[in-house]
């Protein structure tokens, strides 16, 4: 198993007064400290208008800055927004960043949201033939001496586009997945998946297999096939088992809440994100499993009896995912979290559902600096090491 981490650039906040100063530094000084407790892989999201919740318009200047501060850890695009980006900048910059690090990039991709798209002046319905026509391109730039093309939204005449990556024949490419449909057009692609999608580790595994069954059936978009499964999960390592769950579900929950753009303006989301969870647990469902998928009057009037507003459809599901404990939550591996010996398990549950790496989401805006630092050395010192030595020491089965 593999061990990531991932950044959306938060730190706590009240209102809208960020300290963009101490962020960026925050985020350096915890990503020098991965690379030296021996994480393999650092990810920057891209994200525009986010206020509080993400600080990476321009991940590639915080990639720049750590390719000359880390001389291990691989730096990555978590992802790289093909649509708002002209396909050459993008190589160009990607292979700036793989010769400056000598080869430790790896290229996310994905397409954003509507809110963001549209706020660059791009037309959401044109978002994923932008993103099918670059990620066609941008491998097909890395490799030819002289390029050009001719497509729906770009043209290229005859160019020399420099540099070429240092890795050979490019950097492993990746597409960010929110969606379970997405995992299919990676496949499709045969490139891997970057999956922000939270699961019960046993869903995940069904997922997993699909995906890994079809994708090397496919003629890859890029010169090899990438079939390199990465999964975001909220995590947190700390001495005290019952604060460090705590804090790590709070991380998660905030992360999800009803304002915050994973969620805002998707209809049934709450539903959607409790089916991934593996449902509702038996200890909420007398309180809350009647509720679900009910909006007639009279469930409505019964609902409120008890606090609970159906007027907005998913109004029991909110609930019931704010009522989700830790406990049931790590768990199912939707969170790794609590001491050493708990996030050793939880790691466990990802690498029995064939997952390469565990990327995890440390830095929140629930979570201060001092403790995101510790939770990294904690992973560093205790997790990583063990959960190494344990792959070390199983066996390989005969034929694998």
């Amino acid at each position: 198993m593999k061990f990531g981490l991932l950044y959306e650039a938060q730190r706590p906040f009240k209102g809208k007064d960020i300290d963009w100063n101490k962020l960026y530094k925050e985020t350096i000084e915890q990503c020098a400290l991965a690379d030296r407790m021996g994480f393999d892989n650092v990810w920057f999201v891209e994200h525009h208008f986010l206020t509080g919740f993400s600080g990476s318009p321009c991940p590639e200047v915080l990639l720049g800055a750590l390719s000359q501060m880390t001389r291990r850890i691989r730096i990555g695009f978590g992802v790289c927004i093909l649509p708002a980006h002209h396909p050459v900048r993008a190589a160009e910059r990607a292979a700036m960043l793989d010769q400056l690090t000598d080869g430790r990039l790896e290229f996310g991709t994905g397409r954003s949201n509507a809110y963001e798209q549209i706020g660059q002046g791009i037309d959401p319905r044109n978002t994923r033939a932008m993103w099918e026509e670059s990620i066609s391109m941008i491998p097909r730039i890395w490799q030819s001496e002289e390029f050009s093309w001719e497509g729906q939204f770009w043209t290229v005449p005859k160019r020399h586009v420099l540099p070429k990556p240092f890795q050979k024949p490019h950097p492993p490419m990746y597409l960010a997945c929110t969606q379970t449909e997405s995992y299919d057009v990676a496949a499709e692609k045969g490139i891997g998946v970057l999956s922000s999608a939270t699961f019960a580790t046993n869903i995940l595994a069904e997922h997993v297999k699909r995906y890994r069954a079809r994708v090397n059936r496919t003629s890859p978009v890029g010169a090899v096939t990438n079939e390199y499964w990465g999964n975001n999960v909220h995590a947190f390592c700390g001495t005290n088992n019952r604060e460090a769950r705590d804090l790590a579900a709070l991380s998660l929950k905030t992360f999800f809440g009803p304002d915050k753009p994973y969620i805002r303006d998707r209809v049934n989301a709450y539903e959607q994100l409790l089916e991934s969870w593996g449902g509702v647990p038996d200890h909420l469902k007398a309180d809350f499993g009647r509720w679900l998928r009910q909006s007639d009057e009279a469930h409505k009037e019964q609902a409120a009896q008890v606090g609970i507003s159906l007027d907005s459809g998913p109004g029991a599901a909110r609930a019931a995912f704010g009522q989700m404990d830790a406990d049931t939550l790590c768990d199912r591996g939707i969170i790794i979290a609590g001491d050493p010996d708990s996030c050793i398990r939880g790691v466990q549950l990802y690498e029995e559902a064939g997952v390469d790496q565990v990327i995890l989401i440390t830095q929140t805006e629930t979570i201060p600096h001092e403790r995101a630092l510790s939770s990294i050395e904690m992973f560093g010192k205790h997790v990583i090491p063990a959960c190494r030595a344990a792959s070390r020491a199983t066996p390989v089965a005969a034929g694998a």
